[in-house]
């Protein structure tokens, strides 16, 4: 692949197979994918369709059974444990849908933990926090534990963090599930910001065609494969 072509991620014939005991469970088969660069994709399909799977193959979470993926023309399931770990960390943003917040830091120290893995000094470390806060409205609140906060502001901190590094990608998994309809929204309308103004590419996993309505296209994952029609 050509990393100039305009496509971010390739996967590429995968397969993905889990071992239970003795039984094999196959949750992808053969499927292949192109993401352009600055694209927004919503990710949709049933409970065990494999969804997470696939962003978890295409963070380097998880690893392909067959096939190749590709970002940014690496491909990263050629990688060791520790180039994936360092890959990881300069490339790819993950937002959860339930936070994943530490309970005993502030905001700004959750935002910050992504940045201890770099070689960043404490003062362009907190550079960098502020500028996160700032893109997600949130710095007023930078010193709130997450308990005091409400759930949209918890996933608002969750994107900060998310964004801190500069990631080449965002990875969304769910990232309204938690939310009431109007904390949704406005964490929608904010990775709409992060794609039409700060260029982010972004890929959702969703349940919610409110949600999915929001990006730039939808595929849909059954039976281990793709389309981008619904099925019935």
């Amino acid at each position: 692949m050509s990393p100039d072509d305009g496509i971010l991620v390739r996967v590429d014939n995968v397969d993905k197979t889990f071992h239970r005991g003795a039984e094999e469970i196959h949750v992808l088969s053969g499927l292949s994918l192109e993401v352009p660069r600055g694209d927004f994709l919503a990710l949709m399909g049933p409970s065990g369709s494999g969804k997470t799977t696939l962003l978890n193959l295409i963070g380097g979470l998880d690893r392909v059974t067959r096939g190749s993926v590709t970002v940014g023309g690496e491909r990263i399931d050629r990688m060791s444990n520790r180039q994936l770990a360092a890959w990881r960390a300069r490339h790819v943003g993950f937002v959860f849908q339930f936070y994943n917040l530490l309970p005993v830091l502030t905001a700004e120290r959750n935002v910050e933990l992504p940045l201890l893995l770099t070689h960043l000094s404490k003062v362009e470390r907190r550079r960098h926090v502020e500028t996160a806060l700032d893109v997600v409205n949130l710095s007023h609140r930078r010193r709130h534990h997450p308990r005091t906060l409400s759930g949209g502001e918890q996933q608002r901190v969750g994107i900060a963090r998310a964004i801190v590094t500069d990631p080449t990608l965002l990875l969304c998994d769910e990232p309204t599930g938690d939310l009431d309809r109007k904390s949704g929204d406005e964490v929608l309308h904010l990775l709409q910001a992060l794609n039409r103004e700060h260029g982010k590419t972004i890929i959702m996993v969703t349940h919610d065609p409110h949600a999915s309505a929001r990006a730039k296209r939808t595929v849909y994952l059954d039976k281990g494969q793709l389309s981008t029609e619904k099925p019935e």
